[in-house]
């Protein structure tokens, strides 16, 4: 059996005890430290090497998410399971985007969190389909909010003008596709390129790629 090295980060006492005693029985499980700050734990991290950290979300100099945003960043194969008292859409995405392997609710009990260890040890996801397709599409809604926003003062027209831009189609093929005389194309061209403060077809279709217009405009067509 793989044994999990585990440091504890809790600015509670009483908390890092209580798993302490919890996890200290486990097969398979070795405490290697505990932390009662980010500080402290970013400093074990680098000192003793652990293959797991299970940390409060609430720290005296910072949050347990940007903490875990460090060790992701500096140490990559250390999984973090983020302890936290509430649980939202948005506190999900925020770990998860900070490389968190999940979380654990502190109501729930000893059982999650056994659970959740057990998962790491065998690499398994900790977040359930529901929560994870929950996520997705919070992040997807946001993705479309940060689109919207990128076209937001621009004409149906000026849009279907940029997409063929980005299609690398020249004036005149925009003009017969579109119906239009290419001087009503340079006319629309001139105003993505002051709308957007760019300066030439090339930045124009880089934006184009970058914020998904072609999803966008597909998305604002459907039923």
């Amino acid at each position: 059996m793989k044994t999990v090295r585990i440091l504890l980060v809790d600015d509670h006492e009483v908390v890092r005890l209580g798993l302490t005693t919890l996890l200290e029985d486990v097969p398979g499980v070795s405490l290697v430290g505990e932390a009662g700050s980010g500080q402290e734990a970013l400093q074990a991290c680098d000192s003793l090497e652990p293959d797991l950290v299970i940390l409060d979300i609430r720290l005296p100099d910072q949050s347990g998410v940007e903490v875990c945003r460090q060790i992701n960043a500096r140490w990559p194969r250390i999984k973090v399971i983020i302890l936290t008292s509430y649980v939202s859409e948005n506190l999900i995405a925020e770990t998860i985007l900070a490389g968190a392997a999940g979380y654990v609710r502190k109501q729930v009990g000893n059982e999650e969190l056994l659970r959740a260890i057990e998962a790491v040890r065998n690499d398994e996801a900790l977040l359930d389909p529901q929560t994870t397709r929950r996520l997705l599409e919070r992040m997807r809604r946001t993705e479309s909010h940060v689109e919207a926003q990128a076209f937001r003062y621009l004409s149906r027209r000026e849009l279907e003008v940029l997409l063929l831009v980005s299609q690398g189609r020249n004036n005149r093929e925009i003009a017969k596709l579109l119906a239009v005389s290419e001087k009503t194309v340079r006319n629309h061209v001139s105003s993505l390129l002051e709308k957007l403060n760019l300066s030439n077809r090339v930045e124009l279709a880089t934006y184009a790629v970058k914020h998904h217009l072609a999803t966008y405009l597909s998305e604002d067509t459907s039923p």
